[in-house]
């Protein structure tokens, strides 16, 4: 019933910007908290941003300082500005949702990802 879809991954080079968005839709009740994960080559995967309702985002070391994570709470929607991209970042990015779908129903959500790729 909860569906989240990822929009904005492509090719770049170096330095170079891209900004990727994440919406939910389907039954939702509330949505306690969103995050972007990533899958990069030679890497665990890991958190690289994330929000809550109460707080500011939350930055892995890797990205803090080039990318930045956003809500629309109207719109149940979620962006990762990235900016000075590098070679490193190239992977799958996905996001992810702790989402009140029926009352006293809390569960995570993943999207499918979205390719990043960045020459150098």
């Amino acid at each position: 019933q909860v569906r989240l879809v990822e929009s904005g991954g492509g090719l770049v080079q170096a330095g170079e910007s891209l900004r990727l968005s994440c919406a939910a839709s389907g039954s939702i009740v509330s949505i306690k908290a969103m995050m972007w994960y990533r899958r990069v080559q030679g890497k665990q995967p890991e958190m690289v941003a994330g929000i809550s309702s109460g707080r500011n985002g939350n930055y892995a070391d890797s990205v803090k300082g080039r990318f930045t994570i956003s809500r629309d709470k109207a719109e149940n929607t979620v962006d990762l500005q990235m900016n000075n991209l590098e070679p490193g970042d190239t992977g799958v990015y996905y996001c992810s949702a702790e989402i009140e779908s029926a009352p006293f129903t809390i569960k995570t959500y993943w999207g499918q990802g979205t390719q990043v790729t960045v020459s150098s």
